[in-house]
């Protein structure tokens, strides 16, 4: 398999820490694919018509995306047991993997539209996406107590990626301040191998 991918991605990251956990990394070949939303990239159109990363190329050539399909198709190829069988448990997982992804989703917009001229930015969508962040990080801390107690799973993973990525993009904005509960549980997250290997690297080719 090939996986199309970048050092700086935090859905690619998810898909990292996935194979780590899984012990599957060495059946993968990773590609680097830059992207931009500003600077499609042509040459994956044939694998993904999106143009989006992370996208995944099974050895009979099927593609694979998005970060949610993948994941979850690679804890099944491992049998890695990073989703609940419980119905009841599965839907929080598959839950918090959705609060988790539209954070990022969020994030990605929110430091797009913080990286333009000042006079290009427009006050009322970064209002909207601090609230969503803001929003999002309450909802986290009140449900601290549960992911502590949770086993590692794909809705754990995506919310730990966002917050990493919030560290990596926004290191002024202070998300920890009110947010104890939280911060602790996310300590705890990058303490564990698979994400200290599958730490954003800047230098990376």
């Amino acid at each position: 398999m090939k996986l199309h991918w970048s050092p700086r991605s935090p859905f690619v990251r998810k898909v990292m820490i996935v194979l780590y956990e899984a012990g599957i990394e060495d059946r993968v070949t990773l590609v680097r694919t830059p992207v931009a939303m500003d600077k499609p990239n042509l040459d994956l159109i044939p694998d993904n018509p999106l143009i989006k990363l992370p996208t995944l190329v099974l050895d009979d050539g099927t593609a694979v995306y998005d970060s949610a399909v993948i994941c979850a198709y690679l804890n099944e190829l491992a049998n890695a047991g990073l989703m609940p069988s419980e119905p009841r448990a599965r839907l929080t997982a598959e839950r918090r993997q959705a609060l988790g992804d539209g954070l990022m989703d969020a994030l990605l917009l929110y430091r797009q539209e913080r990286n333009k001229p000042a006079e290009r930015q427009t006050p009322s969508w970064l209002a909207s996406f601090a609230l969503k962040t803001s929003s999002v990080l309450d909802a986290l801390e009140k449900e601290a107590p549960g992911l502590q107690a949770a086993r590692l799973d794909l809705g754990l993973i995506a919310i730990g990626c966002a917050l990493s990525y919030l560290d990596y993009r926004f290191p002024d904005l202070p998300w920890r301040d009110g947010r104890a509960a939280l911060a602790g549980w996310h300590r705890g997250f990058c303490e564990r191998p698979s994400v200290a290997r599958s730490q954003p690297d800047d230098a990376a080719a």
